[in-house]
């Protein structure tokens, strides 16, 4: 990644000891660039931050949910027994069963789950693969559309051109690289700050559209797009209206109630600035949440010792 910047400073004993570079952007409700930290016409794989344009994508083309299950087709859940009940609902309706998953077997994200499916002599399942909701979703789109469920991943399948038309017509053009994502769905890149303005989009979609059930699903239902421990579900019970969906290698993008957006990339992949970092570009923009001040802690001894803090 070229054009980046430090966006956080991890600090020991007052001590400066590591720093994260990435891209930041917020856009206003226009699309127009307001602030950024580094090139915010860098190229990424948004990964799972593409997960509402994909949902939106699929609505589009006749999927037919509302409520919690909407939610989950746009989550990265953590495998919690509500999200396992939720992905067999969507499959029930379309007529499957888990065997029509083509996740790859995993465990549980959530490390509290993913313990009791150890401990209860469990492994890994397509099921608990925290993209399972999407693709039970792509699978039921499928279904009442009459398309190949074998092949629903080929980025040629029309359930893939539906979503990439609607990839295409958020972000302002054809996605300039596509690879697969970590669960085999064709995976679609464009620059940061399109996925802001993406995301804004989907926001401002007008009563009774697609997007608006999408917006609605999510922000009624967060632990359905995240899970109880995750930071999303934290910010998006914080502000009401907002629209949160990280992604694999630190990607992150937050649309708020007036259509304005942000999104984010860590240069390294990893995640331990990933929200410190956005929640400082939330404060910077004017929303109001105490946990926005929250900054992961450091330790020495098994005591704070410093913090992961916003470097801007």
């Amino acid at each position: 990644m070229g054009g980046v910047e430090v966006l956080a400073e991890v600090v020991r004993s007052g001590l400066v000891e590591s720093r994260h570079r990435g891209v930041a952007v917020g856009v206003d409700a226009a699309g127009d660039v307001v602030w950024s930290m580094g090139d915010p016409g860098t190229v990424v794989f948004p990964r799972s931050s593409n997960k509402p344009i994909q949902a939106l994508g699929m609505l589009r083309a006749g999927l037919p949910l509302d409520g919690r299950l909407l939610a989950l087709a746009s989550a990265s859940h953590s495998g919690e027994p509500f999200h396992l009940e939720a992905v067999r609902e969507i499959l029930g309706l379309a007529g499957l069963d888990e065997s029509a998953l083509q996740t790859p077997a995993s465990y549980p994200l959530d490390p509290h789950v993913h313990a009791d499916v150890l401990r209860a002599g469990g492994g890994r399942a397509p099921i608990f693969m925290d993209c399972s909701g999407k693709h039970a979703a792509m699978l039921l789109t499928c279904v009442v559309n009459d398309w190949s469920l074998d092949t629903y991943l080929d980025p040629e399948h029309p359930l893939q051109v539906k979503i990439t038309e609607t990839f295409t017509e958020l972000t302002g053009g054809p996605p300039p690289v596509v690879g697969v994502d970590g669960c085999g769905a064709p995976l679609l890149a464009t620059e940061l700050q399109q996925l802001a303005r993406a995301v804004g989009r989907i926001i401002q979609g007008p009563a009774g559209t697609p997007g608006a059930r999408l917006v609605g699903a999510m922000t009624a239902h967060p632990e359905y797009v995240s899970g109880t421990r995750r930071a999303e579900l934290a910010l998006m019970r914080a502000v009401p209206g907002l629209v949160a969906k990280s992604g694999a290698e630190s990607v992150y993008v937050v649309g708020l109630p007036d259509g304005s957006a942000f999104a984010l990339k860590i240069e390294d992949g990893g995640e331990r600035p990933l929200y410190a970092v956005m929640n400082r570009a939330l404060e910077l923009a004017g929303v109001q949440a105490p946990l926005l001040r929250e900054h992961p802690v450091v330790l020495g001894g098994g005591h704070p010792v410093g913090e992961v803090r916003p470097a801007f």
